[in-house]
């Protein structure tokens, strides 16, 4: 809403985001299950620090991407 486009491009970017973020977010999970296997003494850093992270940095990355390239507050 703040940085509108074109409806057609806002529906295809939200519906490919979406798919984005959940498939990041199932590797995520993976790797997370991964990584407290073999490092159970980390699990506070792994869970609360890194991974979420990588879902925040995912998002901030589509919003830029967006707002670059899809939006009409592009320059």
């Amino acid at each position: 809403v703040a940085f509108s486009g074109p409806k057609k491009a806002t529906f295809l970017y939200v519906i490919t985001g979406s798919v984005i973020i959940y498939f990041i977010n199932i590797a995520r999970i993976a790797f997370l299950t991964m990584m407290l296997y073999h490092y159970p003494n980390q699990q506070m850093v792994l869970h609360n620090l890194i991974f979420p992270a990588i879902i925040y940095g995912t998002v901030f990355l589509l919003w830029v991407v967006w707002v670059q390239k899809f939006s009409h507050y592009k320059k």
